[in-house]
């Protein structure tokens, strides 16, 4: 199981991977847009003020199956703090059966579940999750949508993430790019530049856009809540096949050091049952 395990991290980690570089380039192409346009009366956006009515969805991402350690226990349990910690009602979106079994179990309040999907998910099962999100909040069902997962950082590490998908934060769309560039996950890329006749290294581009860059915008916003859901889901499968190749190798290792010590168990009976039995016909002998 740690080789299966190990080989499908290994794809796990290509996918996230190659997907970092569209999530990076979501952002920038956000920001440049976003720049043309009055970004504050978008309704995903939109920051309200707290009620009675009130609630927040939680989407909690776990795996499906087991023997992987710890990981579905921490990713439970940071959702289970986010809950009980937050002023307003929860209600939650659960994807994967490790998290569904335990939530349903505690009667909390469900909004939708995903199962299924844990092990390989493709951006249609992102796009699917981001829509219910999408449609929750702008139809003021809840007022704010966060996402708790375990972030893949190394074989070795996995970490409990809550983050806010909804609504998105001014400083994704709005803020400038840093001169050092731009940091999603575990890769750091640069700003776009220009050398030569166009301007000097470091100049931004500036694009036109086509259509109007108020209807680009409109598309964009849900399309990079999309990416977001689909980024977090990525991370989860690689810690997730993380954390079941570790818990595979400490497993093997641990019934490797369990039949070595009942084979030295077994040699001693053996040892003693013929030291036994030598004895009875070295005594019966004597007897004679």
């Amino acid at each position: 199981m740690k080789m299966v395990a190990a080989s499908k991290l290994r794809r796990s980690q290509e996918r996230v991977i190659s997907a970092r570089p569209y999530a990076i380039q979501m952002q920038r192409v956000l920001r440049s847009v976003a720049a043309r346009v009055d970004s504050s009366i978008h309704p995903l956006l939109s920051l309200r003020d707290r009620s009675p009515d009130s609630r927040t969805l939680v989407i909690v991402i776990t795996g499906d199956k087991g023997l992987c350690g710890s990981f579905n226990t921490n990713v439970i349990k940071g959702a289970a703090t986010y809950v009980g910690g937050s002023a307003d009602p929860c209600v939650l979106g659960l994807i994967g059966r490790r998290g569904r079994d335990f939530f349903a179990r505690r009667r909390f309040e469900t909004m939708f579940e995903r199962i299924g999907i844990a092990d390989k998910p493709t951006f249609a099962h992102a796009e699917d999750i981001g829509e219910v999100a999408v449609d929750a909040f702008t139809s003021a069902q809840v007022d704010r949508v966060m996402l708790v997962y375990n972030e893949f950082r190394s074989v070795m590490s996995q970490r409990v993430v809550v983050d806010q998908l909804l609504p998105i934060a001014h400083a994704d769309v709005e803020g400038a790019p840093s001169a050092g560039g731009e940091h999603v996950g575990d890769v750091t890329s640069t700003d776009e530049t220009v050398a030569g006749e166009s301007g000097p290294p470091g100049s931004h581009i500036d694009y036109l856009y086509e259509p109007a860059a108020a209807e680009i915008f409109e598309q964009l916003l849900p399309r990079y809540v999309d990416v977001q859901v689909y980024r977090a889901l990525l991370e989860s499968t690689a810690a997730f096949f993380a954390a079941q190749m570790t818990a595979m190798d400490t497993a093997t290792k641990n019934a490797t050091d369990m039949i070595a010590s009942l084979t030295l168990y077994m040699n001693k009976v053996r040892q003693a049952a013929i030291t036994r039995e030598i004895i009875e016909v070295v005594s019966g002998a004597e007897a004679l």
